[in-house]
């Protein structure tokens, strides 16, 4: 990535300060991993106690242009979670418009854990809580808002890294429809390997709810699934659709749900590549990233999915 994230400025350290109850800021450094974001953790000093919060910058567009309502999505889920058996965390303050930061800001609590990126393993965890996270029953006031497609018309152009072109363009011809229909559930809708951290196999926490949505169940698995196939192959991502199903998750047979979520990886699966990079997978290079998101395309048109 080009664009570095900017380090938070005086007056954002001060809205800190405030919102955490606390005297002073003792360190911020900059947390690796994230794409819409700029992500740190600011050690603040209360008398004797010090405590590491998460800081989150919207500063990269287009999301900083819809930051305001992102982050008030991301502020009323953490909201709603807490306590729940899902772990997430603890929401301090939020400041959208940026009225009092640098950039549009949300202040949170700093979960345990880390990334397993390099971990095949770990599908049967991750479908357990994605699982959970369908179960969420918000009343009517609280559902979130219906789910948003990324398989953009303009992202369906075969990408010039293609070496099988004519899947791209099946692929673009068998999400032009009108969506299938199905039965709603509480989204993630951005659950992946980066957004979960763990403690050996035990999961700690679920990050990023910015996308959260309502929608059918198989576009969360899929979202993961894409992202396994590009960080260990489509075998991982057969693995935890299975793993889903294991854990009480029901799934149709429909490929769209599948074929959109591919798509929505154009223009370059580099874009999730790149931060995967700083975040424990230095093997991962843009054109095995692209290989392999064309290979997990090639399962979902013609593969089982039954």
């Amino acid at each position: 990535m080009t664009d570095a994230p900017p380090f938070p400025s005086r007056s954002t350290l001060q809205w800190v300060i405030e919102n955490a109850a606390a005297d002073e800021v003792a360190s911020v450094q900059r947390l690796v991993g994230g794409w819409t974001s700029a992500m740190h953790a600011v050690t603040v000093r209360r008398g004797s106690d010090q405590q590491t919060l998460v800081l989150r910058r919207m500063f990269r567009e287009p999301w900083r242009t819809h930051a305001r309502e992102l982050l008030e999505r991301e502020a009323t889920v953490l909201q709603m979670l807490a306590g729940h058996p899902v772990p997430t965390a603890a929401l301090l303050a939020v400041d959208p418009i940026a009225a009092a930061t640098d950039e549009p800001a949300l202040l949170m609590s700093r979960l345990p854990g880390r990334l397993r990126l390099d971990d095949v393993g770990v599908t049967a965890p991750l479908a357990q809580m994605l699982a959970r996270i369908h179960r969420i029953c918000p009343d009517d006031g609280d559902r979130p808002r219906p789910y948003q497609s990324w398989a953009f018309p303009e992202r369906r152009v075969v990408p010039a890294w293609a070496e099988r072109p004519e899947l791209w363009q099946r692929a673009f011809g068998l999400i032009d429809v009108h969506p299938p229909d199905y039965e709603g559930c509480f989204l993630h809708r951005d659950f992946h390997p980066g957004n979960v951290l763990f403690d050996g196999g035990t999961i700690t926490g679920v990050v990023d709810w910015v996308e959260t949505s309502w929608g059918p169940a198989e576009l969360d698995v899929a979202h993961c699934g894409t992202a396994l196939a590009i960080l260990h192959g489509t075998d991982a991502a057969k693995h935890f659709r299975d793993d889903y199903r294991a854990a009480g998750g029901a799934l149709g047979e429909d490929r769209y749900w599948w074929l959109i979520d591919a798509v929505g990886f154009l223009p370059d699966p580099e874009k999730v590549a790149a931060p995967w990079r700083q975040s424990g997978r230095p093997d991962l290079a843009a054109r095995l990233a692209r290989r392999r998101l064309e290979a997990h395309l090639a399962w979902v048109l013609d593969g089982p999915l039954d």
